[in-house]
C-alpha cells in the first residue's frame, strides 16, 4: 500500500448505494449480510457508505450473497466515465453527468417493483395498479 488515504469516487458511492438497496430489498440486515459473506457488519457498513472500496472478488461474492448479477451494482451509471487529471498521476474517475431519464435506472423503481411483488394476493396487486392508473389519469 502507498499509505495514501482512500478517497471514494462517485462510482464507489454508487456501488455502495446499490449494495444497500439490494440488501434492503431482500430484507437483510447488515449483520445478516456480513454473516453470509464472512465479514463483520462494520465492513458491510463501510462498503455501503463507500468508506472502503469493494474489490472485484468481494463484489462477486456479494452478488452471489445478494442473489443478483454483478451488473446490478453498476446499473444507472453512464456508459462512459470522464477522467479528471491529478498532478501528473493517473486520472481519478468520476461519473459523467448523463442525466438519464430512464425510470428503470432509478433505485426507487426497483423498490417499487419489489414491494409490488411482495403483496400477498393478485387482488392487492390489481388494486395498486388501479390506484396508479387513476393517479396518472388513465383508465
Amino acid at each position: 500500500m502507498s499509505g495514501k488515504p482512500f478517497t471514494p469516487t462517485a462510482i464507489d458511492e454508487h456501488i455502495g448505494q446499490r449494495m444497500q438497496l439490494r440488501r434492503v430489498m431482500m430484507g437483510l440486515s447488515q449483520k445478516d449480510l456480513a454473516k453470509i459473506c464472512g465479514v463483520t457488519f462494520q465492513q458491510i457498513q463501510k462498503y455501503e457508505c463507500a468508506g472502503n472500496r469493494i474489490s472485484a472478488s468481494r463484489l462477486f461474492e456479494l452478488s452471489a450473497a445478494l442473489e443478483t448479477p454483478v451488473s446490478f451494482f453498476f446499473a444507472g451509471l453512464p456508459g462512459h466515465i470522464e477522467r479528471e487529471p491529478r498532478n501528473g498521476h493517473l486520472p481519478k474517475p468520476r461519473v459523467a453527468d448523463g442525466g438519464s431519464d430512464d425510470p428503470l435506472a432509478k433505485n426507487e423503481s426497483l423498490q417499487l417493483v419489489n414491494l409490488y411483488w411482495k403483496l400477498p394476493t393478485d387482488s392487492q396487486r390489481e388494486t395498486v395498479m388501479k390506484l396508479l392508473r387513476a393517479l396518472n389519469g388513465q383508465k
